[in-house]
């Protein structure tokens, strides 16, 4: 079976994940009385493992909560150089190009890789290493922040799978990449 890159993101209708500042706190601004994971479980039900940038995981650090992944997470950085200590067992620090870091994760027997973070996901675009895009409209325009996409050396083509609206507000549309053969 061919490994699978897919991201799982929330944004804002201008294509923000964060504000300026790195805010979050706009992805909740619809109630949720049912708690619905909105393909949270069903994403970590099909993947092996999650890539995440510094960035990222620092901002999780920071929810105080604790650790929320059960998968096996890989952080790249070039600055970082040691994980918490209660995270040695959970979360590995890679730094390396795409095609180093995929190489790796997919010789521990990892295929499947949640893509999370900004950068993470443009740099994984601009080398074509995106599978499927599941992402999830928040109706909010934010007006600057850091942007889901960048410039990219081609333009990549997706096809539509599906669209779904939760509470009439909320739109996750997903996307496979169409690949020449």
């Amino acid at each position: 079976m061919k490994p699978k890159n897919i991201v799982f993101l929330g944004k804002s209708i201008d294509n923000y994940i964060a504000g300026k500042n790195g805010e979050l706190d706009w992805l909740d601004m619809i109630p949720n009385p049912d708690q619905l994971d909105m393909g949270y479980n069903t994403l970590m039900n099909e993947v092996d493992a999650i890539i995440m940038g510094r960035t990222s995981f620092e901002t999780v650090l920071g929810f105080d909560i604790e650790w929320p992944y059960t998968k096996p997470v890989f952080v790249l950085s070039h600055s970082l150089k040691t994980v918490p200590e209660n995270l040695k067992d959970k979360v590995t620090l890679l730094n390396g190009n795409e095609t180093y870091v995929l190489n790796t994760i997919h010789k521990k027997g990892f295929n499947n890789l949640y893509i999370d973070g900004g950068k993470v996901v443009q740099n994984f675009l601009k080398h074509d290493l995106i599978d499927e895009l599941r992402l999830t409209t928040i109706p909010i325009i934010l007006g600057d922040g850091i942007p889901l996409f960048d410039v990219l050396p081609k333009s990549l083509e997706f096809e539509h799978v599906k669209t779904e609206v939760f509470y009439n507000q909320i739109v996750q549309s997903c996307y496979k990449r169409k690949k020449k053969i």
